[in-house]
C-alpha cells in the first residue's frame, strides 16, 4: 500500500478499535499531524516521547503509533524541549517539527478483544470470560479484565508459580501482595491500573489479579479478602498492546513498520 494516507492508516484501525468503544476522558486515533500526508513508515512503541518521535524520523518513519496518548488535556504551551517535564508541548512540537504523525490507540485497544487476550496469551492462560463487558449489543467479547483458568498442564500452581510466569515472559519481578503459597486456579488479567476491576475479579472467584499496578491501601484490603495481587508495573503490562499494534498495521500492507524497544524505562537493581 505505497499510496496510504495517514487518514487512511487511522481510519483502517478505527475500524478494529473504534473510538465509541474509548473512555470519553481518553484521545483516540490521529492527534498531530497532516492526514493527507502519504504514509512512508510507520514506527510502533508503547509512549509517545521526543526520544521516539526523532527515532522514528531516523527510522524513516513519519508516523510514530503508540498505546499511550501524547496528550489527554492540550499543553499549555508549545515550546520544544527534551521532554513534556521540561515543556508540556515538546512532543507536539518535536512532531509537527520533523513530520512525523502521532496516532494512539489507548483503551479503544485495552478493552478489545486482541487487547484483552495479550496478557493471558503472554502467560499461556485459558481464558473464560471478560470480568467486566463493555455494554452494547456489538460489544461481544469487549470489555476490561479477562478471567483465565491454568493451562491442562499446570493444573496445580501458586501465586509464586504466577509470578514466576510473569517474571519469566515479563523480563521483570513483580510484586507480590497475599501469601506466594497459596494455591491459584483462577486468574484475572488487566493492563495498566486494575483498581477499577478488582471487586468485580473477587466476586467471579478470582484467585489472583495480575495487572500493571494497583493501589496500596486497596491491594492489602484485596489481598486480606483471599485475592492476590501481582503487579507486574505499569508499562511491563502492557507492551505486549505494542506488540498488537505492530501486528495490526503489518495485516494492512504497510511496507516498512519498525518496533521501539521502551523496556528500560526504569529498572530494579
Amino acid at each position: 500500500m505505497m499510496n496510504m494516507t495517514v487518514g487512511e492508516l487511522e481510519e483502517m484501525l478505527l475500524s478494529k478499535y473504534p473510538a465509541q468503544d474509548a473512555e470519553p476522558w481518553d484521545r483516540t486515533g490521529l492527534l498531530v499531524g497532516n492526514p493527507d500526508a502519504l504514509v512512508e513508515g510507520v514506527a510502533v512503541a508503547l509512549d509517545p516521547t521526543v526520544p521516539a518521535v526523532l527515532a522514528a524520523k531516523k527510522a524513516g518513519c513519519n508516523v510514530l503509533l503508540t498505546h499511550h496518548p501524547a496528550f489527554l488535556e492540550a499543553p499549555e504551551s508549545f515550546l520544544p524541549g527534551p521532554s513534556v517535564a521540561a515543556q508540556p508541548g515538546a512532543l507536539v512540537v518535536a512532531a509537527l517539527q520533523n513530520d512525523v504523525a502521532l496516532i494512539n490507540f489507548h483503551t479503544a485497544l485495552d478493552l478489545n478483544e486482541e487487547g484483552l487476550m495479550a496478557m493471558p496469551s503472554a502467560l499461556g492462560l485459558e481464558y473464560v470470560r471478560t470480568v467486566q463487558p463493555l455494554s452494547g449489543a456489538s460489544a461481544t467479547g469487549r470489555g476490561y479484565g479477562a478471567l483465565c483458568t491454568l493451562p491442562a498442564d499446570r493444573e496445580l500452581a501458586s501465586v509464586g508459580d504466577v509470578a514466576a510466569w510473569c517474571k519469566s515472559a515479563f523480563g521483570t519481578s513483580p510484586r507480590i501482595w497475599g501469601d506466594p503459597c497459596a494455591t491459584v486456579c483462577h486468574v484475572v488479567t488487566a493492563q495498566g491500573s486494575a483498581g477499577c476491576i478488582a471487586a468485580d475479579a473477587l466476586a467471579a472467584g478470582a484467585d489472583c489479579l495480575v495487572c500493571g499496578e494497583f493501589k496500596y491501601h486497596d491491594a492489602l484490603a484485596y489481598s486480606q479478602a483471599g485475592m492476590a495481587i501481582i503487579e507486574l508495573g505499569h508499562d511491563k503490562s502492557e507492551l505486549p498492546l505494542a506488540r498488537v499494534l505492530y501486528k495490526a498495521v503489518k495485516r494492512l500492507g504497510v511496507e516498512k513498520v519498525v518496533e521501539f524497544e521502551q523496556t528500560q524505562n526504569w529498572v530494579c537493581l
